[in-house]
């Protein structure tokens, strides 16, 4: 493959021309040579490390995370194992967000169903839980008669 320009490495790597750019500024893509004209122009491991950043981040790596894996390839000391044990803990970090947030959703759950979204602002129990105190009963409805009126 011959050089390629910052659009190109850009469009392989399905990023945009300020993603490249913060990542030669965080040290993740290498400052690439340039053209007489001024051009940058990487190489094909660029569009492979490019690839490998976005595929880490997807699975949940930081970036300060995803450049310890970049150092952990190009250390001739690392073994595999190095690696599974970096994306073990991940794994457990990921399973530890995962509970946090099924609290948080049943928690909110509660929060809801005590609401039935009638009622003046200052009686929302909602904002009652958000401020720390325990919502307020509803008082129960009061029937209508026929013609809208209230006994």
């Amino acid at each position: 493959m011959n050089s390629l320009r910052t659009a190109e490495l850009a469009r392989r790597g399905g990023v945009n021309l300020e993603t490249i750019r913060y990542y030669e500024r965080k040290g993740l893509l290498a400052k690439p040579p340039r053209t007489p004209a001024g051009y940058r122009t990487f190489d094909a491991e660029a569009v492979r490390r490019l690839r490998f950043i976005k595929q880490a981040q997807a699975l949940g790596f930081s970036l300060k995370e995803v450049r310890e894996l970049l150092a952990l390839r190009l250390d001739a000391r690392t073994s595999c194992a190095d690696v599974r044990s970096r994306a073990e803990t991940k794994l457990a970090d990921i399973e530890a967000k995962i509970k946090m947030l099924r609290a948080m959703k049943n928690a909110l759950s509660k929060i809801v169903a005590a609401c039935s979204g009638r009622g003046p602002i200052s009686a929302c129990p909602i904002l009652d839980a958000l401020d720390g105190r325990e919502p307020k009963k509803e008082p129960p409805s009061t029937p209508r008669r026929k013609g809208g009126e209230r006994r």
